[in-house]
Parts: structure tokens; C-alpha cells; sequence
């Protein structure tokens, strides 16, 4: 009798040993397992920068602007219109301080490349609409309209707030904007790029743009004439420009 409850007690310890050491009974492994984000689709992967805490109070301008950053301005040649800094755009509001644009080192050099063969080969320069977006922007931007269909959620982190995106359109030799078909921000089918309910010209403006932006990298979104970006990995940033007196 002895013999037989010590057999079953051992039984009972193994059994418990395994189930415990069986990965499919921990919640967080199986979290890990079925997770289908890629650390290579930074727009899908909902990432964070590891200082970057959701709400609170937005921080103040940076001092400094951080070594892995570069800024485009009229200096380089561009023309420099950041819509949200201005009450000229989709919410009616000034959502930045004030209108700088800063990208990632490789966005920027491969900007600077597109801007030149543009001048290059047809005269025409680039105008900046928006280029780095800090994340305390994007929640601004989300408490005004939060809707997803207009606005990146600032926990899931837009490309802008990476520093990867920019809105640009193109300009003449005088500096005139060409015709694209619909404004900046024009939220309508008008601005899809498979629209083609437009004039040849305007349909030539957008082909042209779209054409050197991919040749240097750059991806297009369906919705957006205006909008590319880097498929490159950065985390998200909230760091924020200072303005100058």
C-alpha cells in the first residue's frame, strides 16, 4: 500500500513539472509566437521610442537639435511651407509652433539627390509642405480629429514622427507651384493617384513626381499625390525644434 501512494504521488509531481514547463500554458511566449509585426514594416509595427510616454505635457524645444537629424531649408534650395504651422491646412488650426523641416540623414540625402536632377533636367524646384512630425504634434493633430482615415493614431506612430515622410509638391523656375489637380491636404478621390479624371498636364505633374521619387526609394501611399516615404527602420521621436528669434 505504501509502495502504490508513493508511485502516485511521484506521478502526480511529474505531471505538474511538465505542465509547467509546457510554453504553450505561458500567455507572454504565446503572445510572442503568434505575433505577426515585422521590425521591417515600422509604419505596421506600432513601435515606440523607448523615452516616448503617451498624454502628459508636451516637452519643451530641444536645445539642440539631435546629431541624427538634419534639416532642409532654403539654403539647400527648397522652398519651406510648413502647412501646420499655419492655420492653412485640413484642421483650420496651428498645430506646430513654428515651420522647420527636419528628416533622417538618408531621407534627407536622398531628397537633396531628387532635387537636384530635378533642377538639373527640367528647371523645377521642391516645396515642403511637412517633413518630421514630433509625436506630441501627431496628438494634437489626433485630438482634433480623431479619425483614422485622416489622421495615423499617435500609438500606432506615423511615418512622419520617424522622420521618414515628407509632403512635397513641385515648383517652376519661378517658384510657382504646378498644378497637381487638388491642394495640399485635399482629402477626395480627386487626390488618389489612380484618378485620371484630370488634365493630361496635371496628370504629366503627378507621373513626374511620383516617377523620381521611387527611383530614389521613396514609397507613394494610394490616397496622397503629395505623401512619400522611406521604408527604413527608426523608432518614433518626440523631440521638438526650437524656433528661431
Amino acid at each position: 500500500m505504501k509502495k502504490l501512494t508513493l508511485w502516485v504521488l511521484m506521478f502526480c509531481c511529474a505531471g505538474l513539472f511538465l505542465q509547467c514547463r509546457d510554453p504553450k500554458q505561458h500567455p507572454l511566449d504565446t503572445e510572442q509566437t503568434n505575433s505577426t509585426e515585422s521590425p521591417e514594416n515600422p509604419e505596421r509595427s506600432g513601435e515606440t521610442a523607448p523615452d516616448v510616454q503617451d498624454g502628459g505635457d508636451k516637452p519643451k524645444p530641444a536645445e539642440d537639435i539631435p546629431s541624427d537629424w538634419q534639416e532642409l531649408t532654403e539654403n539647400e534650395g527648397y522652398q519651406v511651407d510648413i502647412r501646420y504651422a499655419t492655420k492653412n491646412n485640413f484642421t483650420k488650426q496651428k498645430i506646430y509652433d513654428c515651420g522647420r523641416c527636419f528628416l533622417r540623414p538618408e531621407a534627407a540625402q536622398k531628397l537633396d539627390n531628387i532635387r537636384q536632377e530635378l533642377e538639373e533636367e527640367y528647371g523645377y524646384g521642391i516645396k515642403l509642405f511637412d517633413c518630421f512630425r514630433p509625436r506630441p504634434y501627431q496628438q494634437k493633430l489626433w485630438d482634433i480629429v480623431p479619425d483614422p482615415d485622416y489622421v495615423t493614431p499617435p500609438q500606432k506612430g506615423s511615418m512622419h514622427s520617424r522622420g521618414l515622410a515628407v509632403d512635397l509638391t513641385l515648383t517652376d523656375q519661378d517658384g510657382r507651384e504646378l498644378d497637381m489637380g487638388t491642394p495640399f491636404d485635399f482629402f477626395g478621390k480627386e487626390a488618389h493617384h489612380a484618378y485620371t479624371d484630370l488634365p493630361d498636364q496635371v496628370l504629366k505633374n503627378r507621373a513626374l513626381l511620383k516617377n523620381v521619387m521611387e527611383k530614389y526609394g521613396f514609397r507613394a501611399i494610394t490616397t496622397e499625390w503629395w505623401h512619400y516615404s522611406l521604408n527604413i527602420s527608426y523608432p518614433l521621436d518626440n523631440w521638438l525644434w526650437p524656433c528661431e528669434q
